[in-house]
């Protein structure tokens, strides 16, 4: 199964912004982009990335880590998603493949995971009644 691990979000000051969210939800700070902040609540990565060009703030992509990067392109190829953008470069690249849905949503496929997030997460145990 794929696992959600990756939200991009475009905004006008990256710095702000990751403070904001430090604040408010506790995230850390877990690395640095080009262009912005990674963020991490334990499990997914938050990339806070600075407006470009004609960008809107707003939410940029998404990003799953599969287990398969071929097979995983496959099945997006499949299903009418566009191929935009990215591939690793050597066995140890972080990069990501990004893709387009019918709709416009842009989304990444990764094998290598991002900075602060987990691939696997142990399910929660629900304490039993007394």
């Amino acid at each position: 199964m794929a696992r959600l691990r990756h939200i991009a979000l475009i905004v006008s000051d990256p710095e702000a912004s990751a403070k904001f969210f430090q604040q408010v939800f506790d995230f850390k700070r877990v690395g640095s982009a080009r262009r912005g902040i990674y963020l991490s609540d334990g499990t997914v990565n938050l990339a806070l990335l600075k407006v470009e060009g004609d960008e809107k703030p707003g939410v940029y992509h998404f990003g799953v880590w599969v287990d398969d990067l071929d097979e995983a392109e496959k099945k997006a190829s499949a299903a009418g998603a566009a191929y935009l953008s990215g591939r690793p470069t050597s066995p140890n690249s972080w990069y990501e493949c990004k893709y387009q849905d019918r709709d416009g949503i842009i989304f990444d496929i990764t094998h290598r995971g991002w900075v602060g997030a987990v691939k696997e997460v142990s399910p929660v145990k629900e304490k039993a009644e007394a």
